[in-house]
């Protein structure tokens, strides 16, 4: 399924957004481990920003999200999001939260 272009942009922004959340919290945990560095983070972060904003239908996004499966280890929508429907509820549900946020109370 194409992602329509007027929603194309606030999809890949969720999607970006909540990938690097995950990313920023699995460099977190490796860190020491690995010795890893910032200029390691900064091209990882380069790399899924050019993989997410090349995202142009929910197949894109599931095989996105299969190819950094290892950021959902224990979530727990670990078992329902590499499927199509999964994804595409994922991104749903994405999107859902970012209006929560975006709401001011009257």
């Amino acid at each position: 399924m194409k992602i329509n272009k007027t929603n194309k942009q606030a999809i890949h922004n969720v999607l970006y957004t909540d990938l690097q959340r995950l990313m920023f919290r699995q460099y977190n945990a490796l860190h020491e481990e690995f010795q890893m560095n910032d200029e390691d983070y900064d091209n990882a972060m380069s790399a899924l920003y050019r993989d997410v904003y090349n995202c142009n239908s929910i197949k894109d996004i599931n095989d996105l999200l299969l190819s950094y499966i290892d950021l959902f280890k224990g979530e727990k929508i670990y078992n329902h999001i590499f499927t199509q429907d999964g994804t595409m509820n994922y991104v749903i549900s994405l999107l859902v939260e970012s209006c929560k946020v975006n709401v001011k109370p009257v």
